[in-house]
């Protein structure tokens, strides 16, 4: 081992040192992320409710349940039986939050090589071009992951958005 910073100011090291940042925020965002949906109930007696859930990562909304209504708050009987939300996001959520973490080992890896073994780093033939060919298939991994995370979050904004109401039964009435 022989640590030399020299090759943190090139490209090579500068940014796998920018991947690294990145692949933190990436993991971090999505998987510390939570919000809430709420629904607002306006009963018959004159006795109005509202009523919050949370959803966090991995975002399997199709387990989170509005109902039944506790036995005092039944607004004359009219939620019963729960209703869930609509949704399952976890693929997406837990590929992308994967890929940032392994990533994030690799930049750490390659950090590493870079910076204190770099005299087998040029030495060798092999490990230059084994290196180039991970990057390409982690910037392709890249976009296909935020790409589906991103459609991950439209459709989790559909799922916890104003427009659930329309799917419940109670809501109908």
């Amino acid at each position: 081992f022989n640590l030399d910073l020299g090759p943190a100011k090139e490209p090579l090291g500068f940014i796998k040192f920018l991947q690294w940042i990145f692949s933190i925020f990436a993991f971090a965002t999505c998987g510390g992320y939570s919000g809430k949906t709420s629904i607002f109930l306006t009963c018959k007696n004159n006795q109005n409710l509202t009523w919050t859930r949370d959803f966090f990562y991995p975002f399997r909304l199709n387990k989170i349940s509005f109902g039944p209504l506790e036995s005092g708050m039944k607004c004359n009987n009219t939620w019963n039986l729960p209703n869930y939300l609509v949704g399952d996001f976890s693929s997406s959520a837990e590929f992308f939050v994967t890929f940032g973490v392994l990533v994030f080992l690799y930049c750490i890896a390659a950090l590493i090589l870079y910076l204190g073994y770099m005299h087998l780093y040029r030495g060798a033939g092999k490990l230059p071009m084994v290196d180039f060919i991970i990057t390409v298939i982690i910037a392709f991994l890249w976009l296909v992951s935020t790409s589906a995370w991103a459609k991950a979050v439209v459709d989790i904004k559909a799922s916890t958005g104003p427009s659930i109401v329309t799917g419940f039964d109670y809501c109908n009435t």
